[in-house]
């Protein structure tokens, strides 16, 4: 009887192997792009490593970055290479349009992976804030079930290298929250679910004194997990300017970029154990607007911009 039970054990255990579980662990970093945020240049190896050195210098519990595209500017394999070389996490990007672009960015995900292997990567977000742009002019449209089907099609192809890969998709927590994208939120592993209070024109006060941040990503997890309970929600995007026009009542300010980042990250690293990432590490002279040069915690000389907040 013993050895039957033993026996059982045994195939219980093997079986259990063989499930595919998540690899993923708490990761915590910034959202950043693929170009030098000086020259424009596409980022070398070099500046990859640099960039996590900056990171970690603000709080070595940082140590993913989330990116937003795989084949432009051949990122994907410059950054995986400079992660393994530091031992550093990437949230992959993969952007989602035009077709001819998503295919270029599924062929740089397998490159990076045939040459450097799954254990840098903390998940694969298909697409950023396409939900978001079908509700806006002048922008590239895709129909929400075409971006699941592109996220069945990206998980279909990593899995084949780690069962265990997450994927998912980043947009707006207004997106995730309309009922018009639950296919989307169906097919996903995680949402990282962006949300700027600046841009909903809310004061500094207000939104540390209402929870502006805090109330759509409770909105983003009460509609996600009533959709698709085993589906993570993750912050992919969140910060504050410290110069340019103000937004309503939002003013860009030194002191509101740190005032936010202070009352924000502890509260997020405190009450949860989800994946998070802050927008931005450098500020950005390719910007388009002044605004949206100044969301770095580190100005373009390399300058620390704010004291990061690390009381958690």
């Amino acid at each position: 009887m013993a050895a039957i039970l033993n026996t059982i054990i045994i195939w219980l255990t093997a079986a259990l192997l063989l499930l595919p579980t998540s690899i993923h662990a708490r990761e915590l970093g910034f959202s950043i792009g693929n170009n030098h945020p000086v020259t424009g240049a596409c980022k070398n190896v070099n500046d990859w490593k640099a960039a996590y050195g900056r990171m970690r210098a603000l709080d070595r519990r940082m140590n993913c970055f989330h990116t937003y595209a795989s084949s432009d500017c051949d990122g994907l394999v410059r950054i995986a290479e400079a992660a393994v070389a530091v031992g550093g996490k990437v949230l992959i990007g993969v952007w989602a349009t035009p077709p001819d672009h998503f295919g270029a960015e599924k062929a740089a995900v397998l490159r990076a992976i045939r040459g450097f292997g799954t254990g840098w990567i903390a998940g694969v977000a298909v697409g950023s804030e396409d939900l978001y742009r079908n509700t806006q002019a002048g922008q590239y449209h895709i129909n929400p079930q075409d971006l699941a089907n592109q996220i069945y099609d990206v998980r279909g192809m990593v899995r084949q290298y780690d069962q265990r890969i997450l994927v998912g998709h980043a947009d707006t927590w207004t997106a995730w929250v309309d009922p018009r994208n639950d296919v989307v939120t169906r097919a996903c592993d995680f949402v990282l679910t962006n949300g700027f209070p600046y841009w909903e024109g809310a004061s500094i006060q207000d939104t540390l004194k209402y929870n502006v941040y805090q109330s759509s990503l409770w909105k983003t997890q009460g509609r996600v997990s009533s959709v698709n309970p085993r589906c993570k929600v993750w912050v992919g995007e969140t910060g504050w300017p410290s110069n340019g026009d103000p937004f309503g009542r939002a003013w860009p300010a030194r002191g509101n970029c740190q005032n936010y980042a202070n009352a924000f990250w502890p509260w997020l690293c405190k009450k949860s154990d989800m994946t998070a990432f802050y927008y931005t590490l450098d500020d950005n002279q390719q910007a388009a607007t002044n605004v949206e040069r100044t969301f770095g915690v580190y100005y373009i000389n390399g300058q620390r911009k704010i004291t990061w907040p690390t009381n958690w």
